[in-house]
């Protein structure tokens, strides 16, 4: 976890207190889970984020060294062909 400082109303920060109080658990955690929850709503409601950039196997030995080819594939000067794939790549 990463510790960071967030200013709050004073009127928030008791009403935090208090629904920490009421169930018994560290203020921090009832901060974490209603920031969580936030987070959750605005991703549904805007679209996924970049964290799932890294899920997957995709079966490639070479993702980490090719990655900006691979990724940028699409965006070359119009008429201008597609770096050649190497070996190694077409390998499975």
């Amino acid at each position: 976890m990463k510790r960071t400082t967030v200013f709050l109303t004073e009127s928030l920060e008791r009403d935090l207190q208090v629904i920490a109080r009421r169930q018994k658990r560290p203020l921090a955690s009832v901060v974490r889970e209603a920031l969580d929850g936030y987070v959750n709503r605005e991703v549904r409601r805007k679209g996924p984020s970049l964290r799932f950039a890294g899920i997957g196997a995709s079966g490639r030995s070479d993702t980490a060294e090719r990655h900006e080819e691979m990724l940028f594939r699409e965006l070359r000067p119009h008429g201008e062909k597609p770096l050649a794939r190497s070996r190694r790549a077409t390998k499975r």
